[in-house]
């Protein structure tokens, strides 16, 4: 026997990952309450750079899918910037070439092709791509979530009937006491499953005023490993970064932040003068593969995980949120 359609679902999740799953459960006429550990402006979803591309993140066949799915509902939601905080922009991809993108980048990715020596001072892909203000999106995703849940009910909304977003530390996936859970922790599953496969890559970035880019761009160098990157917004420019793993400090380190803003000014000079707003860091939830199945519990519930994305979440969030759905209504 099928699970109700209409029956009660707890998110545990705040991130993007949470929240667009959230909104999907909604939006199909399912009662959805989310528990998130921490706001979801202090989520590292708030911290992501965020840039769309499948990068990083496996089974690849599956994440190029679910990454296909989010890039076409990122272009429509482009069309109000302002209130969804999704802009097409383009840019750089550094130490990228044509021939070894599979034939779904020629025909799917919008402007892709080889760059120029004006462009970049190396082998690179020009795309436009989604480029997300992350704080911007998180509290969109969070009312358009409500006001499916308002939709749903006709009426103003109780705990009981779903649509609300509680700051509720979860200890035990247990506590969940709902007919569906879906298990969108990211690095919290590391000690809720557990599930140990699960680890911190950190990031640390740095936030300036910007000088006037409007492009932008990822590099990678091949001696050191180093990764670089800068992505405008209309008052700012965030640059990065770094990919420490197993590294749970949430400090930012000042003489890191300093190699940051060298590295991106070698790229374009005008960084080296910006003033600096702010430093941040987050914790990429990485794994071997991205944890997205069902598992029924004993109790006759269910338990669908939607976990693993690494530094991805926002590439392939849409994707696995219709899965993590689908799964959570068989």
């Amino acid at each position: 026997m099928g699970i109700d359609p209409s029956g009660d679902v707890i998110v545990v999740g705040g991130g993007v990952i949470g929240l667009t799953t959230a909104v999907v459960l909604a939006e199909s006429g399912r009662r959805v309450r989310v528990w998130t550990r921490e706001p979801t402006e202090r989520t590292t979803s708030a911290v992501a750079g965020a840039l769309w591309w499948p990068h990083l993140i496996r089974p690849q066949a599956l994440a190029r899918r679910w990454a296909l799915q989010s890039l076409s509902v990122y272009e429509e939601l482009a069309a109000r910037p302002g209130e969804t905080g999704v802009r097409m922009v383009e840019g750089v991809l550094g130490e990228a070439r044509l021939d070894e993108q599979g034939t779904w980048a020629a025909a799917r990715v919008p402007g892709l092709r080889a760059s120029t020596a004006e462009e970049y001072p190396g082998t690179g892909l020009w795309a436009r791509l989604p480029l997300l203000d992350m704080p911007v999106h998180l509290r969109w995703l969070r009312e358009r979530f409500l006001r499916a849940s308002e939709a749903r009910c006709g009426s103003p909304r109780t705990k009981s009937e779903g649509g609300t977003v509680e700051v509720r530390p979860v200890t035990d996936l247990a506590e969940a006491a709902a007919p569906v859970v879906v298990n969108c922790t990211g690095l919290g599953a590391r000690e809720l499953v557990p599930d140990r496969a699960v680890r911190p890559v950190r990031g640390q970035l740095v936030i300036v005023e910007n000088p006037g880019v409007t492009t932008w761009l990822t590099s990678t160098d091949s001696d050191t490993g180093n990764s670089t990157y800068f992505f405008p917004h209309a008052d700012r420019l965030v640059l990065g970064g770094t990919a420490e793993e197993d590294n749970w400090s949430l400090t930012p380190d000042p003489a890191v932040a300093a190699e940051i803003v060298k590295r991106c000014a070698a790229l374009r000079p005008e960084i080296a003068g910006a003033r600096v707003l702010g430093h941040r860091v987050g914790l990429r939830p990485v794994r071997d593969t991205v944890r997205l199945e069902r598992e029924p519990l004993p109790d006759g519930r269910v338990l669908v995980h939607n976990y693993g994305h690494g530094g991805a979440g926002v590439t392939v969030a849409w994707g696995c949120a219709r899965e993590a759905a689908a799964l959570a209504s068989r």
